[in-house]
């Protein structure tokens, strides 16, 4: 597989994982390394990743996961978790860090902060969880792409109860929420969907070019 476009038909939502298989630790931090660097807006990055490799914790998500053998047979489930609100201290953290890294002023970024302020923090909590979730979905769609461009398969999963994630993984004292799960791993030969033609819309049904 030559291109990205051959890679992206290769992929597809891998329901059987070969068990026995592991991402090694080099590709798992170049994945890591590609979910941080995802876009996000403003660049303010309202969400954390947690990488579950434990037993217990992940025979604790299955079971809360609808018994989907994913959680368990994947070599690595990751779950993207996203602030429930925020206030003002994100935003003031990431004029923060921004000063530190590019040797920039709090004045340089006054107008960039009062920005992001003004647009933001008066957003009803519900507006605000739905925006960060957002926000991890576009980290979903970036690990799912470099894991298929390194020939790593991968299956996205909404099909959990989300309060029990957030109990298990101890997600509500941080003010975070269990937005999306994404298992990782090699696909087993016993999957029998890895062989279903991949079904989309055509070109003309789904792309209106102005």
């Amino acid at each position: 597989m030559d291109t990205l476009l051959d890679k992206l038909k290769w992929r597809y939502a891998t329901k059987k994982f070969d068990n026995s298989k592991k991402v090694s630790s080099e590709n798992l931090n170049t994945l890591l390394e590609a979910a941080r660097l995802t876009a996000s807006s403003y660049g303010l990055q309202p969400y954390h990743i947690y990488v579950i490799e434990n037993v217990d914790i992940r025979t604790q998500l299955r079971k809360a996961s609808y018994d989907q053998p994913q959680i368990t047979d994947a070599s690595h489930i990751i779950v993207l978790v996203n602030k429930t609100t925020f206030d003002s201290t994100m935003i003031d953290d990431y004029i923060a860090n921004i000063m530190a890294t590019r040797g920039l002023s709090k004045e340089d970024l006054e107008d960039f902060s009062q920005t992001m302020k003004s647009t933001l923090l008066d957003l009803p909590d519900t507006h605000k969880g739905a925006w960060t979730s957002n926000q991890a979905y576009i980290v979903l769609g970036n690990l799912m792409t470099i894991a298929a461009e390194m020939e790593i398969d991968t299956c996205p999963m909404e099909g959990f109860e989300n309060a029990k994630y957030n109990e298990i993984l101890g997600l509500n004292n941080k003010g975070l929420n269990a937005a999306v799960v994404l298992a990782v791993g090699y696909r087993s030969p016993e999957d029998e969907t890895q062989n279903y033609p991949k079904v989309r819309y055509s070109k003309e049904q789904i792309i209106t070019h102005i």
